[in-house]
């Protein structure tokens, strides 16, 4: 059974003034027409915003550079699942039956769009500073134990620099095929770099995450040489 709305606001430590911004920011697409894509969108830009003068203020020796990979590796959807997932976020989505019966409250897009969607509605029933005290709140677990940013290059970025340091070509991703319905895709990708006469394959929910498992292949592979 779906959870009351209010436990959420406790979770987050926000008591929404007008709990129709919550509501709309808890509805899926697949369950009305007044659902939290718009917020979503206002989310994703507060949340950024957020983060990167987080980090500006509290990092002043990082270069552009690695405070970009900072911030991706604090925004980026995989991470906000797993905040939503803490917060257990699934348990109040308001959602289609067609995505009920699926399992949509437990699908990591789904949680990552309605975690942006919340942010947008506190900012909307309060003001930015407000939200920013909300959003830092939430996420001060992950920004007092921030990595270094060398430690989070992704891996394409890994092996990218790989193969410039050794002058040699950089890879080449070919999606092979993808498969599902377009809410709940799978993309095949392969990767194929010139030292390596056979190229490697890999599957992710995304191009981006699938190209991403490709290259950890081969970094492996390399590694092992």
């Amino acid at each position: 059974m779906r959870k009351a709305p209010e436990e959420l606001s406790k979770r987050i430590a926000y008591q929404f003034k007008s709990p129709g911004f919550l509501k709309t920011a808890l509805t899926h697409r697949s369950a009305a027409k007044k659902n939290n894509e718009r917020l979503e969108f206002l989310g994703d830009s507060i949340l950024s915003l957020v983060i990167s003068t987080h980090l500006y203020k509290h990092l002043e020796k990082a270069s552009e550079g690695e405070l970009s990979r900072l911030r991706s590796s604090l925004v980026k959807g995989d991470k906000l699942a797993e905040i939503a997932q803490q917060l257990e976020l699934g348990d109040y989505l308001i959602l289609g039956s067609g995505e009920l019966k699926s399992g949509g409250f437990r699908r990591s897009s789904i949680l990552a769009d309605t975690l942006e969607a919340v942010f947008g509605a506190v900012y909307l029933d309060s003001n930015y500073a407000t939200c920013e005290q909300v959003i830092l709140g939430i996420y001060q677990q992950e920004l007092d134990s921030l990595p270094s940013a060398s430690s989070i290059k992704d891996h394409k970025t890994k092996l990218q620099e790989y193969l410039q340091s050794r002058q040699l070509p950089l890879p080449d991703y070919q999606v092979l095929k993808v498969t599902g319905e377009p809410h709940d895709q799978t993309f095949f990708v392969e990767c194929s770099i010139s030292t390596n006469d056979n190229p490697v394959q890999a599957k992710g929910s995304s191009r981006r995450k699938a190209e991403q498992a490709a290259a950890a292949k081969i970094i492996k592979i390399l590694s092992n040489e």
